[in-house]
């Protein structure tokens, strides 16, 4: 009887694994930019705060991340290259997100940052305006100013650029997302954004 269940299994599961196979297509649904996949599945979310389209895709984000195995890291990588503000601004962007990502409030504070550039319609013009914004959300200006000048979050700064010149020349615009090191999902014409967030999951199973 158990051998009869798992032919039957067998022949549902890899009927459903060549339909996916058939319906992600390398070109039209994603690129290959790495020789080797990474050896834990990862997302690497590359976006920027200034972004629209960025903060319109933040519900996907949290879609992909609900189906994703325990096993995948998702990171999510500020860009400083966006034309909206100097690149130096864009830096003390990335130094709050590491500051947030420190305290274990990063969900809380990306959604904060987005609201006040994006909602409230306010211009940030340093890291001022940044802590002002942590300050409101309950974090203490004196914790806020020891962490962001720490030799930890500098390093995770640097970390945070190396890993966008890494990447670079494939990002020719956010949100963009590096799978497993090696994969590059796209969103192409006649995707739903359900679809898409099928892609990227699918991706990380991919070697």
């Amino acid at each position: 009887m158990k051998k009869i269940i798992l032919s039957l299994l067998i022949a549902i599961l890899l009927p459903l694994q060549a339909c996916a196979q058939e319906t992600w297509k390398e070109g039209t649904h994603y690129v290959i930019v790495g020789d080797e996949a990474t050896a834990k599945p990862e997302i690497l979310e590359f976006f920027s705060y200034w972004c629209p389209h960025c903060y319109q895709f933040e519900p996907l984000v949290e879609s992909i991340k609900s189906k994703l195995s325990d096993d995948v890291d998702f990171t999510k990588v500020h860009v400083n290259f966006m034309r909206f503000t100097s690149s130096q601004i864009q830096d003390e962007a990335t130094r709050a997100l590491m500051v947030a990502r420190a305290l274990k409030q990063e969900d809380a504070m990306n959604k904060a940052i987005f609201n006040y550039i994006h909602v409230q319609k306010s211009t940030v013009a340093g890291i001022k305006d940044m802590q002002n914004i942590f300050t409101v959300n309950g974090v203490e200006p004196a914790e806020f100013e020891k962490l962001s000048a720490s030799f930890g979050i500098n390093s995770m700064l640097q970390k945070n650029n190396k890993t966008i010149e890494q990447y670079r020349k494939y990002l020719s615009g956010v949100p963009n997302f590096i799978v497993n090191g090696k994969y590059q999902a796209k969103f192409a014409p006649g995707m739903a954004e359900k679809d898409f967030v099928d892609l990227v999951v699918w991706l990380t199973k991919q070697k």
